[in-house]
C-alpha cells in the first residue's frame, strides 16, 4: 500500500529504456528534464529502491547513473553533461543525491538548448574567495587549447632560430596540476627544444655537492626551453617540513636564490617561476581521484599522503619563500588552479605573453612524386617476421 503513490508519482514522467550496454539492463529514463521533476523522482527512487540506473534525456540522448557509488562530485557531472561527453551506453558514476542536488543550468527540449535559470550552487572552499560561474565547456577548452598549441609551435621555431634560452620553473601544492599544464605545453612541440625535467630524489653521491649543481647540468642551450617539474625550490618546502636539510642549509637557501637567479638572468636565460596553488578541498578530491584510478595511482607518493595531514605545515614555507624570492628579475606568478581547464590555458596563455616572439616566415612545402623506379613488393619482404596480434 505504502509503494502505490510512489509508483504514481513516477507513472507521469518515466519510461522504461533498453540501453545498449548490458550493465544498463533494467534502467529507467526520466523524459522530464526540469529540477523539481527531478527532485520528485530522486524521491520515489529512493523509496522504490529497485532500479540500479537513472537515465534522463538530453538532446535526444540517454544519460544514465549508477546508484552504486559515487566517485564524481555534482560539479564534475554537471560539466559531463553540458559537454555531452557521455554516450548512451555509459553509465557515469554519480548517486540519485547528486541529481537531487544539481540545480540545472539549462533545460533541453526538442533537441534545443533554451535558457532556464541561474543554477545557485557555489563552489565552496575555505582557503579562497575565488569562485568561477561554472566550468568551461570541453569545447570551448579544446579550441582555445588548439590555439594555444598554434602559438606554441611558432614559439618553438622562434627560439631555436633565434638561439634562446628559457627555463619555466612549476611549483605549488601537490595534486595542483602541474604536470597537467606541463603535459599540454609540450604534447604538440619538439622534445628537443621543449625539455621537462623532473629529477628525483638526489642520490648520495648528489647529496655530497653544491645543491644548485644537478640542476645546474640541466639548463639550457642555446635553442632550448627546459621545463623544472619542480626545481632547487624543493629546498625551500618538502626539505624544510620534512627536515631533509638543516635549519642553516635552509637559511643560506634563501638568503642567496635571488643572487643565483640574477646570475642566470645576466648570462643570459629567462626565467620563469609559477606557483600552483588549489583549495584543500580541491585537493583531497584529487587525492581520492589517485587513489581511486588505477591510472593515477603512481601519482600518489608517502610525500603526498604526509603533505595531505599538514597542510599548514607547507602554507608557512610557501609564504616564505616567496616573500624571500621573488624579485623584479625572476618574480613569482600565482596560477589559480582548482578549475584544470582554467589554470592550463591560462597558464599557457600567459606563459606565451612573457616571451616576445614573432611568426617566422617558412618555405612552402612540396613533396613531389615518389619514385618507383625500382619498385618491388614491400610487403612480402616483411610477411616472415611476427606480427604483433590486432587485437582493436
Amino acid at each position: 500500500m505504502y509503494y502505490m503513490p510512489i509508483i504514481g508519482l513516477l507513472a507521469g514522467f518515466v519510461q522504461s529504456v533498453s540501453p545498449t550496454h548490458p550493465e544498463l539492463k533494467g534502467a529507467v529514463r526520466l523524459t522530464a528534464g526540469t529540477p523539481r521533476q527531478i527532485a520528485n523522482a530522486h524521491t520515489a527512487f529512493n523509496v522504490v529502491n529497485t532500479f540500479p540506473f537513472i537515465c534522463f534525456e538530453i538532446n535526444q540522448r540517454d544519460y544514465c547513473f549508477s546508484k552504486k557509488i559515487a566517485k564524481e562530485t555534482v560539479q564534475e557531472v554537471k560539466a559531463s553533461i553540458e559537454d555531452s561527453i557521455l554516450p548512451d551506453e555509459l553509465a557515469a558514476v554519480a548517486t540519485t543525491e547528486m541529481i537531487a542536488e544539481y540545480n540545472w543550468k539549462t533545460h533541453y527540449r526538442g533537441g534545443t538548448a533554451m535558457a532556464k535559470k541561474k543554477s545557485k550552487a557555489k563552489k565552496k572552499s575555505d582557503n579562497t574567495n575565488h569562485e568561477y560561474k561554472n566550468k568551461l565547456s570541453r569545447k570551448y577548452y579544446e579550441a582555445e587549447l588548439f590555439k594555444l598549441h598554434a602559438e606554441l609551435v611558432k614559439l618553438q621555431l622562434y627560439v631555436r632560430k633565434k638561439e634562446l634560452k628559457i627555463i619555466v620553473v612549476f611549483e605549488g601544492r601537490d595534486a595542483a596540476g602541474k604536470g597537467g599544464v606541463i603535459k599540454r605545453i609540450t604534447e604538440r612541440v619538439s622534445p628537443r627544444v621543449f625539455r621537462v625535467e623532473a629529477l628525483p630524489a638526489p642520490s648520495e653521491r648528489e647529496k655530497t655537492q653544491m645543491y644548485a649543481q644537478r640542476y645546474i647540468r640541466r639548463f639550457p642551450a642555446a635553442g632550448e626551453i627546459v621545463l623544472f617539474d619542480r626545481s632547487w625550490y624543493n629546498r625551500a618546502g618538502v626539505e624544510r617540513v620534512m627536515k631533509f636539510c638543516t635549519k642553516e642549509e635552509y637559511e643560506r637557501f634563501l638568503k642567496y636564490t635571488p643572487i643565483f637567479e640574477h646570475w642566470m638572468i645576466e648570462s643570459g636565460i629567462q626565467l620563469i617561476k609559477y606557483w600552483f596553488d588549489i583549495s584543500m578541498e580541491e585537493q583531497e578530491r584529487r587525492f581520492q581521484g589517485r587513489l581511486n584510478d588505477p591510472r593515477k595511482i603512481w601519482k600518489l607518493s608517502p610525500m603526498d599522503v604526509e603533505s595531505f595531514t599538514r597542510w599548514y605545515d607547507y602554507s608557512r614555507p610557501r609564504d616564505d619563500m616567496l616573500a624571500a624570492t621573488h624579485s623584479s628579475w625572476a618574480p613569482w606568478y600565482i596560477v589559480r588552479a582548482d578549475d584544470k581547464r582554467r589554470a592550463r590555458l591560462n597558464c599557457i596563455s600567459h606563459l606565451l605573453s612573457l616571451i616576445p616572439y614573432t611568426k617566422l616566415s617558412r618555405e612552402k612545402v612540396e613533396f613531389g612524386k615518389r619514385n618507383t623506379k625500382d619498385k618491388y613488393d614491400d610487403q612480402k619482404s616483411i610477411s616472415k617476421f611476427s606480427f604483433i596480434p590486432e587485437k582493436y
